[in-house]
C-alpha cells in the first residue's frame, strides 16, 4: 500500500470509525509526502525540491 493510501486510510476510515477527529503528516524513506485529513482544517507545510516555495495550508481547498 502507498504512503498515502495507507495514512488516508488510518484518518479517514480508522479514525472516522472511532468517531475521532484529526490528521497526520507522513513522510516514507524515499521522501513522499501525505497530509491528510477530517477535520475542518489542519496546518501543515512541506518542501520538496520540486516546489518553487514552501507549501503551506490549512483548509482543504488549499490542497
Amino acid at each position: 500500500m502507498s504512503l498515502n493510501d495507507a495514512s488516508r486510510k488510518a484518518i479517514h476510515e480508522k479514525l472516522a470509525s472511532l468517531g475521532g477527529s484529526g490528521g497526520l503528516i507522513a513522510v516514507d524513506a524515499a521522501g513522499n509526502i501525505s497530509m491528510p485529513f477530517n477535520s475542518e482544517g489542519m496546518y501543515r507545510a512541506c518542501m520538496r525540491s520540486e516546489f518553487d516555495s514552501p507549501y503551506v495550508a490549512i483548509y482543504k481547498d488549499e490542497e
